[in-house]
Parts: structure tokens; sequence; C-alpha cells
């Protein structure tokens, strides 16, 4: 069976020599360019604004920016030694670890190269800081190649729980937009669609920034998908008549028991999914499990920007004056998740991962 195509599903980024780019996010479907990422500032601006998105993707440009940070600190003479390279490789993953916090892969991320520099350093005799800057350099491309890897065995297991014929409901968007792969629901839905299923996907518009509506509608379309839009008060009404088969979703952080915090919106679709005795299933890496933290209770939530509710594209759309709540995520509870699927396998009730 052939494998899905990133190239034919637009792939989020793109890497020319030592030059990352990644796509513009806010901008689509309108507009199609690429972002150039030259350090660690380009891309906190860029995952804060959102001009990148989908948790594992965010990591993989988090890992790029850091790796270019350090490589200009060695070329410009910032820093002259192992000391100074930790300190400034440090300094640098905390700070692009601190531009989002529910997302967990990018801490996993900055954590994961920072470890395995620090262990060569620890290790190596007579190491310099142009030794420990190629070690960035491989963990950084350790990161984007897993993530690829990892949403291809996604795609297969999830594909696994799709029958043919399926009407399938997603929330957000969590295709090759939102990671370096083929994604992962959306890679899920990639993989049945290759296997000849002949699916049905039905797209809710996931407001406030319409991640539904401008991304995943056109990136399935794009690839043949046959791609329903609904807005998402619609929701109940497009389960009780449309006969969806099952809910997939990803996943921004799975605390140690399963509860699993998704874009805003997705709680809502899970106690809807109970109600008409619909699947509801979760699509993450394991990058995205967060063993310290014991429950959805624990995750923390970002508020984003009023302004983002208060305008559409741009345009105002309330009284200015009208106080706005605007959390990015909410958190589903184990108890209504049916299955989560990792690379690693579909784990169901009471979750364990370890």
């Amino acid at each position: 069976m052939n494998e899905p195509s990133v190239d034919r599903i637009h792939s989020a980024l793109r890497i020319e020599g030592e030059r990352f780019f990644i796509i513009d996010q806010t901008l689509l479907p309108f507009k199609v360019e690429f972002l150039e990422i030259k350090g660690s500032r380009d891309a906190a601006a860029a995952i804060q604004e959102m001009k990148v998105r989908g948790a594992p993707m965010i990591a993989v440009t988090a890992a790029q920016a850091l790796y270019l940070e350090m490589k200009s600190a060695v070329e410009n003479g910032t820093v002259k030694n192992t000391d100074d390279f930790l300190s400034k490789l440090k300094e640098t993953a905390d700070f692009l670890n601190s531009t989002r916090p529910t997302a967990v892969n990018l801490s996993n991320a900055m954590r994961q190269i920072v470890k395995d520099v620090e262990l060569m350093a620890r290790n190596g005799s007579g190491c310099e800081e142009n030794d420990l800057l190629e070690k960035t350099k491989q963990a950084s491309e350790q990161i984007k190649q897993s993530d690829i890897q990892t949403c291809r065995q996604i795609g297969e297991l999830g594909a696994s729980l799709i029958p043919h014929n399926a009407r399938l409901l997603t929330h957000c968007n969590t295709g090759a937009l939102a990671t370096a792969g083929i994604g992962t629901a959306i890679g899920a839905f990639y993989t049945a669609n290759n296997q000849g299923k002949d699916i049905t996907v039905f797209a809710g518009e996931t407001r406030p920034l319409l991640q539904g509506a401008r991304l995943t509608a056109w990136e399935l379309d794009s690839s043949g998908i046959r791609t329903v839009l609904f807005t998402d008060n619609m929701a109940a009404y497009i389960m009780k008549t449309e006969k969806i088969d099952l809910v997939m979703v990803g996943a921004d952080r799975i605390a140690a028991n399963g509860d699993t915090a998704n874009k805003i919106g997705t709680l809502g679709l899970a106690i809807l999914a109970l109600h008409y005795n619909i699947p509801f299933y979760v699509c993450a890496p394991t990058t995205t499990l967060d063993a310290g933290t014991a429950s959805g209770e624990d995750i923390i939530i970002e508020n984003r920007h009023p302004d983002e509710v208060r305008y559409l594209r741009g345009n105002l759309i309330t009284a200015q004056n009208i106080p706005v709540i605007n959390p990015a995520f909410d958190v589903t509870p184990a108890g209504l998740i049916t299955s989560i699927v990792l690379e690693t396998g579909i784990y169901s009730r009471p979750y364990s991962f370890s």
C-alpha cells in the first residue's frame, strides 16, 4: 500500500541546506507562504502568534530553532567554551519552552536535546563547542525524524479503527500542517483513504481561529478526501443526523490517568459522543504523554488574547467592551475516551502507558 505523500498534503516545513522554513498557517487557505526561522526569537514569535501550531510541529520548530540559535552563537563567538555552550543551550531551551504552556511535546523536545548534549559534554574527552553544536543538530534532526515515523505508525493503528465507508468527525487540525509527518488523527484518515476505505470526514470549524475551516478542510480536500465542514454549534445535530461512525481527535497533553487536553471544544464533542453512543478516539505521539501530571486537574490551560474572539479575520464582530474568555484548550476526562492511539499501540481504559 502506498504511503500518504506529505508533499501532496502541504507539508508545514521546508528545509534548504541549513535554512529552515515553516508555512505561515495564519494566511491559509488564501495564501501559501513560507516564513524563515533563523533562531529562537523567530520561532517564539511564530509559535505565540500561531503561525506554526500543532503540538508535534511546535516541538519540531523549536528544536530546529534551538540548533540555529546555537549555530549563530558559535559562529559569532558568543560561546567560547563548553560551559558557555551549555549555559546558552539551557537558556535558549527555557525561552522556547515558555512560548506555550499546555502542549507537552515542546518541553519534552527541549529537555531531550539538552540532555543529549549534556551527556556528550560529560562523557566527551576534549569535547569542544563545535562538537556540541553537531550533537545539537543531530538531536534536533532526531526530533523531526522521530515525528515522521511516529505519525506513520499512528496512522496505521488509527486506520485499523476506521471501517469501510466510515463517516468520521474531527476537530481542529491534526494533519501534516500540525506535524513533521502525515499527522496523527488526520494521519489515520490519510492511511484509511489509501487503503481504499472511501471515508467521509466531517470537520468542525474550530472557533475562534478556525483551524478546522481554514486548515483541516483545505488540507483534506486538497488530498482528495471527501470533506464536509460544519460550525462548532452544529456538532450535536451532525452526530444525530449524519450517522457518524466515530470521532477521532488529537491531543496536546495526556495525563498519567488518560485525561487529555486538546483544542477547546473537544470536551463537548466527547460528551456528545457518549450520549449518541459513538466511539471517541484520541490519536497522539508518546511525546504528548505527561507521566508527571497525575490527572487533567493539574494541566495548565493557556488563555489567549480576547481579540481572537472579538475579531474574525481582522473584522470586529462584537462590542469592543464586552468581556471575553478565551481558553485555548479543554480537558476531556479519561472516562469519556474509548481508546487512545499512540505509536506504541491502542490503549483502553483504565489507561496505563508504562
